[in-house]
């Protein structure tokens, strides 16, 4: 079992449990959507600008796979609320399931990548799809504002995309469960922070009916801490006043993350380097791991029991690259046991705030966890499977 508790749902905002224990594996399910190159970023660049590019080349087609290509039903112009430049709105799409099937593989196409900040998708059952039509109905224009997750029930996590990652194949005896009559929630952050446009996505989906042994994906967060410069000043610098900035954007549950961060992991001391040790309650099989930060971000780590004689570095990207965020597959899996100990450590740096044109025009500001590009996160995305 891996699962103590279904409590993360997406990048935009993880949803912690009450208590620590609960958090332990903060598992979802599944993402694919990330390229096969196991080599760390030899260089860092914090453009977030990464533009349009051409869908890479597929893979061939394995044994009893099949592709099947889904889009936004038409296009769509965002526009983040309370002013902001930030919008999370997701689409329903259907790839019209007759019978059990399971995700090997998928690739994202943002067709207008100067506005996608990244792109998850959920799988919805036949009841929730129903409770997803309902609220896409009552909803101006196509879709619905979903800050974080699908906006409805408790969709499963089954694929992701975000700069620098294309499809990634792993063992083809292992995938990700689609019951038939599925659909899929396709939440895509807008960022207008440097340009505006409209939008129409696509993925492309690699499946397959027979049956495989399924897959997970895990987010393990730590929490951001990263005060002002010397040389910066303003409100925002204060730190209540940027939670305050954070929930005015996003909404109350988004300074609840930020309480719930420091009290499973710990308080904080304010500075650019920041971790959380969390538990395992399961046992698994690791298979391949990524990093996500935003702009601000440095370098990512995530080790297994560290200051043991077991210890491991599962990923450890030293210089990190917005524009990289690709899946690092594991030479060898990585069994995980109950007990054992995952570490997430990120480091920022608010001093490129004054480096990079998008965030310039923005008032500095104390940078703690957030759903926006000028925000920040520290999250390990973990790919495993369950084992006996």
């Amino acid at each position: 079992m891996i699962r103590p508790a279904r409590t993360a749902r997406r990048f935009g905002r993880v949803r912690l449990a009450q208590t620590a224990a609960a958090l332990a594996a903060v598992v979802l399910l599944a993402s694919c959507g990330a390229a096969t190159t196991a080599t760390p970023a030899t260089q860092t660049s914090h453009s977030g600008s990464h533009g349009a590019k051409a869908t890479p080349v597929a893979a061939p087609l394995r044994a009893g796979e099949r592709f099947e290509s889904l889009s936004m039903a038409e296009a769509y112009s965002p526009k983040g609320p309370n002013g902001g430049t930030d919008d999370y709105r997701c689409f329903i799409i259907d790839p019209k399931l007759t019978r059990q099937a399971y995700l090997t593989g998928a690739q994202f196409q943002p067709q207008n990548a100067d506005i996608v900040h990244h792109a998850i998708f959920f799988k919805l059952n036949p009841e929730q799809a129903k409770n997803a039509k309902a609220l896409d109905d009552s909803t101006p224009g196509q879709g619905w504002t979903c800050f974080g997750d699908a906006g409805v029930d408790d969709a499963d996590w089954v694929a992701h995309w975000a700069p620098g990652t294309n499809e990634a194949l792993l063992n083809p005896s292992y995938g990700y469960e689609l019951p038939p009559g599925s659909r899929l929630v396709m939440q895509i952050h807008y960022n207008t922070l440097n340009t505006t446009g409209s939008d129409r996505s696509s993925i492309r989906l690699r499946l397959t009916d027979k049956t495989l042994k399924p897959l997970h994906t895990a987010l393990f967060p730590a929490p951001v801490e990263l005060p002002c410069t010397t040389e910066e000043s303003g409100a925002l610098c204060d730190r209540s006043a940027a939670v305050k900035d954070v929930a005015y954007r996003f909404g109350a549950d988004a300074e609840e993350q930020v309480t719930q961060l420091s009290k499973v992991c710990g308080p904080a001391k304010p500075g650019p380097t920041q971790h959380c040790d969390l538990p395992i309650e399961g046992a698994a099989t690791v298979h391949a791991l990524a990093g996500h930060m935003h702009l601000l971000g440095r370098s990512i780590k995530v080790e297994l029991n560290p200051g043991t004689p077991k210890a491991q570095t599962l990923l450890d990207v030293p210089a990190y690259d917005f524009d990289d965020q690709a899946l690092r597959l594991l030479p060898k899996p990585v069994n995980l046991k109950k007990g054992d100990t995952v570490r997430v450590t990120c480091t920022h740096d608010a001093g490129l705030r004054a480096q990079l044109p998008q965030l310039q025009k923005l008032p500095p500001r104390y940078v703690v966890w957030g759903a926006g590009t000028s925000d920040e996160m520290c999250l390990g995305l973990v790919i495993m499977s369950p084992t006996a």
